[in-house]
């Protein structure tokens, strides 16, 4: 009777293991109740096989590597919008541990990093201990024969399964059944290889560069500086999501009044990020580079390839450029190969004031601030701003204050000290998603006020988002993300033929560029040098 209960209760742990979804998606009845085909091969292969050493330890890594592979996609997915990649994303764990610490201090970070640990090797155990139950289950030699035969046909049946779903072939109609954990395994190795093979084609792709070899970029310009705006993410749920819309589009609104006001023109599209929920780097990547930096292994490829950037142009143009960074706050040794002359690190912002949380400082301290860290001089600047008061975890959500108010930082200590903390606010969803509409709106009038301040001799301006946020939040598993240019009248119809939508909200029904198209087309539009004429879109 015990050994019964034993072998009932082993199972129970590897259907439950089985069974486990890759994605939030499944995360309901149908997704959590079925059967796994696994679990009958599994069963049938440890009664067939008796006592075989070392066959249950093996069996028994391989699921908690499948386990800790659909985890890892249910966090991707939540955070990303996509699956885990093997090879691309393991610096994803250690950057989690770091956002973890910030969160809920780095005491509780440890204590939840070490359950993780234990809980991985307890796993381990039960799924052992499970598969020798069943492989010292005592069964004459002609009931070994027919569980063998049984595991080859629920083998073959999961390997249909498993084939069908990930279109190696078509049947008809789906195998009853389902082989899920062998799909994701599957799916993840393939994946991997496929990264492999893909970086090698990139690292090719990017010595062959059509704007290598072009001089006098930007001439159409005629030495206007250039400023480039990254808003931590604001994406297309800011326009089409009725959660945040009503709010964001009043202030897109207002700042086109305030920004015509001041004399300038407008025109605003729409971009596709390569990355959705954070790591911005790849977006601003993809749009400085001009390639398609999706994963992290493509970003590394990317600045270990030699590629220019537009800063690279622009300096060989007679521009001074600069990047403005707040978040950076360790090293940033990849800097040197994006073509800038100047970067500002958190440390170097004369910023006095305290911190919001993981956010250093808030941003219209950095848009006050940002122009006086370069030197006076004679050449045109192309400045690149990344500002993050709209990131995660939106709390505490700073407030305007009047610009001529606006001195060392300390004037927005009382702001930084609201809560609620971080932990407390994201107990709750719809709260979070409130502090998330309340931090874009916020960096949102702080960017567009500071635009209109410039006047009619403004730089052109290009204020983009560098991603959209979270599926959780943004309530959509959409990649695109606003992009707005301004400028004195005259310049923007050097790219009438883009066919952006006038003012500050993009058409709903625009067409969507991908991020790394915008290099190119940027070079093309404001160039008149012989080379542009020759260059592929």
């Amino acid at each position: 009777m015990i050994r019964t209960v034993i072998l009932f209760a082993s199972a129970g742990v590897m259907l439950v293991v089985l069974a486990l979804p890759n994605h939030p998606g499944q995360m309901n009845y149908n997704g959590l109740v079925y059967w796994p085909i696994e679990l009958s091969v599994l069963l049938f292969a440890m009664l067939a096989l008796g006592r075989t050493r070392g066959v249950a330890s093996v069996l028994a890594l391989i699921l908690v590597a499948v386990t800790l592979l659909k985890l890892a996609d249910l966090a991707s997915f939540a955070a990303y919008n996509r699956a885990f990649n093997p090879v691309s994303d393991l610096f994803l764990i250690e950057a989690g541990i770091g956002l973890l610490s910030d969160s809920v201090g780095a005491t509780s970070a440890f204590f939840v990093v070490a359950g993780c640990i234990v809980a991985t090797g307890l796993l381990y155990m039960l799924l052992r201990g499970g598969l020798k139950a069943w492989e010292r289950a005592a069964l004459p030699g002609p009931a070994r024969v027919v569980a063998l035969v049984a595991a080859l046909a629920t083998g073959g049946w999961a390997v249909a399964d498993t084939g069908h779903h990930l279109g190696y072939w078509t049947f008809e109609k789906n195998p009853p059944g389902s082989a899920r954990t062998t799909r994701v395994a599957v799916a993840r190795i393939s994946d991997a290889r496929e990264t492999v093979a893909d970086l090698e084609r990139f690292r090719h792709a990017a010595q062959v560069d059509p704007m290598r070899d072009i001089a006098g970029a930007f001439d159409r310009l005629k030495g206007r500086d250039i400023l480039l705006i990254w808003i931590e993410s604001y994406g297309r749920a800011s326009i089409d999501n009725p959660e945040y819309a009503p709010t964001h589009l009043e202030t897109l609104r207002r700042a086109e009044r305030q920004i015509a006001r001041a004399g300038l023109e407008m025109k605003s599209g729409w971009l596709t990020s390569p990355t959705a929920g954070g790591q911005s780097w790849l977006a601003h990547g993809a749009l400085g580079s001009g390639l398609w930096t999706a994963d992290n292994a493509r970003y590394r490829a990317m600045i270990a390839s030699g590629q220019k950037w537009l800063f690279h142009l622009a300096a060989e143009a007679g521009y001074r450029t600069a990047a403005v960074m707040p978040a950076i706050t360790m090293a940033w040794p990849e800097s040197a190969a994006m073509g800038f002359e100047h970067v500002f690190e958190a440390k170097d912002i004369p910023y006095e004031g305290e911190a919001f949380n993981w956010v250093t400082m808030p941003d219209q301290f950095t848009l006050a601030t940002y122009a006086a860290l370069l030197p006076d001089g004679p050449r045109p600047d192309f400045i690149q701003v990344a500002l993050i008061s709209s990131h995660a975890p939106w709390t505490p959500v700073p407030e305007m204050l009047p610009w001529d108010e606006i001195g060392d930082g300390t004037e927005f200590n009382e702001m930084a000290a609201r809560g609620p903390t971080p932990r407390d606010l994201w107990k709750d969803r719809d709260a979070v998603r409130d502090a998330y509409r309340r931090s874009v709106d916020y960096s949102l009038n702080a960017v567009f006020s500071h635009v209109a301040r410039l006047g009619e001799d403004a730089p052109l301006v290009i204020v983009a988002g560098d991603h959209q946020a979270a599926g959780l939040i943004a309530g959509s598993d959409n990649r695109d993300v606003p992009v707005h240019m301004i400028a004195p009248p005259g310049v923007l119809s050097l790219i009438d033929g883009w066919g952006w939508s006038e003012g500050m909200i993009p058409a709903g029904d625009l067409e969507p560029q991908r991020m790394d198209g915008f290099r190119n087309a940027f070079v093309r539009a404001f160039s008149s040098v012989e080379q542009v004429a020759e260059v592929a879109p």
